[in-house]
């Protein structure tokens, strides 16, 4: 086995391995969506396999837990999630890694609470409505933020596989790019 084929299948477990997480129970939110985005777009040599195999892993598990009618939010903002690890962490380091969750976990928020008041009957269609709906999307429910747990899973997670591969790198020279 050359290393870019042990490199290349090594990404790929660890991007369904870590998708794989999706389907034990989880506080709300608290999932590797994102993190798989950006370590997709900085790991993969062929960028486009670093959105679809991430992208493909996520669908898969989807299918497992069930389709809801926000996935195009969920999906676009993963898409967006993935540009921004293409472009900022093309040469990853902890504060890279760390902005990168923090922006994509804002723009999850952002974007999927935007899907959930848009054409809704729970706000009215009005830039109160959109406040209330973020607002909402903030608070906290059973004693726990939506938003918060998305961060701090997008933190954890993005830690998990960029510091894990990283610690591989070091001890496999075959995972380290030219």
């Amino acid at each position: 086995m050359n290393a870019l084929t042990i490199r290349l299948s090594t990404l790929l477990t660890i991007i369904l391995g870590t998708a794989l997480f999706r389907l034990v129970p989880h506080w709300p939110n608290f999932t590797p969506i994102a993190a798989l985005a950006l370590f997709g777009a900085a790991m993969f040599e062929r960028k486009w396999l670093g959105l679809v195999v991430p992208f493909l892993a996520m669908l898969l598990s989807d299918a497992i837990i069930g389709f809801h009618g926000s996935m195009g939010a969920v999906y676009l903002s993963f898409g967006l999630t993935w540009l921004i690890g293409a472009y900022a962490l093309r040469q990853p380091t902890a504060a890279r890694v760390a902005g990168a969750a923090v922006a994509s976990s804002v723009l999850f928020f952002l974007i999927t609470n935007f899907a959930v008041w848009f054409g809704s009957s729970f706000y009215p269609q009005t830039g109160a409505g959109l406040m209330a709906c973020y607002a909402a999307g903030l608070a906290f429910y059973n004693g726990q933020s939506f938003f918060l747990n998305g961060l701090a899973g997008d933190l954890f997670f993005s830690g998990l596989l960029f510091g894990g591969y990283y610690l591989l790198q070091q001890r496999f020279s075959v995972l380290r790019t030219a």
